[in-house]
C-alpha cells in the first residue's frame, strides 16, 4: 500500500476513535462500538486438483500461460483490513483451507463455523460451488464467489449462501456488446470453440446482442485440427471467408485457435472476446483510481505473477469484509449480512465506480476493463447507458430478467 493510502486509512480510523466527523458515505461504527469482533478470521477455501489451474501448453509441449490462484489477492486484502483493524484493536486473519473434494471443504468449514468464522472466500468451479454451498446450507456462513463467470450461479443455480465478487459471464459480454455498439461496429461474425465453457460465453453474447442492438451475421465452429475435412474449422482465413462482419467475436477459453484469430482474419476486423480485446475485471495495467498501487502490492507477493481478475475478485471479497466489520456496531453474522446486502453499501473498487451487491441475485456491481494484453482500451459502463437505478446494472442481468429466486 502506498505511503497516501496508509495515512488516508490511518486518518478514518483516527477519526472513528476521536469522535471527528467523517463523511457519511465512509463513516465506520466508534471504535467503542464494535462488539464482539476484536478477533475475525475470514476463511478461504479451494480444490487441490482445480483443472483451471493446470499448466496450458502449446505447440511441441510449449507452456504459454499457467492462470495465478487468486490467494495472493485475498492476503493483499487482509493487509489492508490490518491496517484498520490494529488502530481499532480488531485483529483480522485468513485461515486457509485446500481438499481434494468439497465434501472436504464442507467439513472443514463446518468446525469453522463452530469457531465463529462466517465469512469463507471460495475459489471453486461452478459446479463444486453448487455442492459446497447446499452442504452449508442452514448455518451461519456465507461463501464468496472469486472465480467462476457462469451466470448459471446467478440464475436457476442461485443460493442465499453465496455471493459473487467474480463479475458473472453476461456482465462481461454486456461491456464488449455496449463497446461494440458505441464504436458501430455492430456486425458480428461468431466463432465458437470445443469447450463447455466456449458454449456459455457464446449464449451470453447472444443475449447481449439482443440487448444492445448488435446482429450475430453467423456462428462458426472454431476448433485447432490437422484434420483435412476440417480445413475451414481451424484455418482463420478460412473460417472467416464468405460473409461480411464489423467485428469477429471468439469464444475459446482453451486459447488454442484465438490466439491466432487476430491478424489473420479474411477482412481487416477487430477481435473480441476471449482474444484480441477481452473483457475483464482486473487487468495489471489498469493505472487509475489507486489501481497502480494495488498493482504493485500484488506483485510485491506474486512476481512474476500478476494480479488478474480472480485476484482483485479475492482482493475485494476480503476488502467487503473488512469494511463490513469495522463500520458495524458488531462481528454477528446476521448484521454483517445485512450490511454487505444493503442497497447504499459503498465499496472502493479501485475502478472509479463504488460497489454494492444486488439484491435479487448477490453480484457485486463493479464497472470492467476491456483490454488488450498490454493496455486498456476503455472501461464501461459508457455513458451513452444508462439505467433509472444504478448505471452499473446496464451490466449483467437486471432484476426484473433475472430467474434466480432466493
Amino acid at each position: 500500500m502506498t505511503r497516501t493510502l496508509r495515512r488516508g486509512l490511518a486518518a478514518i480510523a483516527t477519526a472513528m476513535l476521536a469522535g471527528s466527523a467523517v463523511p457519511i458515505a465512509a463513516q465506520p461504527a466508534p471504535a467503542a462500538q464494535v462488539e464482539a469482533a476484536e478477533q475475525v478470521t475470514i476463511g478461504y477455501v479451494e480444490l487441490d486438483n482445480d483443472p483451471r489451474y493446470a499448466a496450458a501448453g502449446a505447440f511441441a509441449g510449449i507452456q504459454f500461460y499457467t492462470l495465478a490462484r487468486p490467494f495472493t489477492g485475498a492476503e493483499v486484502g487482509l493487509e489492508d483490513a490490518q491496517d484498520v483493524g490494529r488502530l481499532l484493536g480488531i485483529d483480522f486473519t485468513l485461515e486457509k483451507a485446500s481438499a481434494d473434494s468439497t465434501s472436504a471443504l464442507a467439513d472443514t468449514i463446518a468446525g469453522w463455523v463452530d469457531e465463529g468464522i462466517s465469512f469463507v472466500v471460495a475459489d471453486l468451479p461452478a459446479d463444486a460451488l453448487v455442492e459446497l454451498a447446499d452442504a452449508l446450507a442452514g448455518q451461519p456462513v456465507m461463501l464468496i464467489n472469486v472465480s467462476a463467470p457462469d451466470d448459471a450461479l446467478r440464475g436457476a443455480q442461485c443460493r442465499a449462501n453465496v455471493l459473487h465478487t467474480y463479475p458473472s459471464q453476461a456482465m462481461l459480454t454486456d461491456a464488449l456488446g455496449q463497446y461494440l455498439a458505441v464504436k458501430n461496429w455492430r456486425r458480428a461474425l461468431v466463432l465458437q470453440g470445443p469447450q463447455p465453457d466456449d458454449a456459455l460465453m457464446v449464449e451470453a453474447f447472444r443475449r447481449t446482442a439482443q440487448k444492445f442492438g448488435l446482429t450475430i451475421v453467423e456462428e462458426r465452429q472454431a476448433l485447432l485440427t490437422n484434420d483435412p475435412n476440417a480445413r475451414e474449422q481451424s484455418n482463420v482465413a478460412l473460417m472467416t471467408e464468405g460473409v461480411d462482419y464489423d467485428v469477429v467475436f471468439i469464444a475459446d477459453h482453451g486459447f488454442e485457435i484465438g490466439r491466432y484469430v487476430p491478424y489473420q482474419t479474411n477482412l481487416p476486423r477487430p477481435v473480441v472476446g476471449s482474444a484480441g480485446l477481452v473483457p475483464e475485471a482486473w487487468t495489471w495495467s489498469w493505472d487509475q483510481d489507486a489501481g497502480a498501487q494495488l498493482q504493485h502490492r500484488y506483485e510485491d507477493k506474486a512476481l512474476p505473477y500478476r494480479m488478474n481478475s480472480g485476484g482483485w475478485a479475492a482482493w475485494v471479497a476480503v476488502e467487503a469484509i473488512g469494511s463490513a466489520v469495522v463500520r458495524t456496531k458488531n462481528g454477528d453474522f446476521d448484521a454483517l449480512r445485512e450490511y454487505l446486502l444493503r442497497d447504499r453499501l459503498n465499496l472502493d473498487t479501485v475502478k472509479g465506480n463504488p460497489g454494492s451487491f444486488r439484491s435479487w441475485d448477490h453480484q457485486l456491481r463493479q464497472p470492467l476493463l476491456l483490454a488488450t494484453p498490454d493496455a486498456v482500451i476503455a472501461r464501461a459502463p459508457f455513458t451513452e447507458f444508462l439505467h433509472e437505478v444504478n448505471d452499473l446494472d446496464t451490466l449483467g442481468v437486471d432484476a426484473p430478467e433475472t430467474q434466480c429466486s432466493f
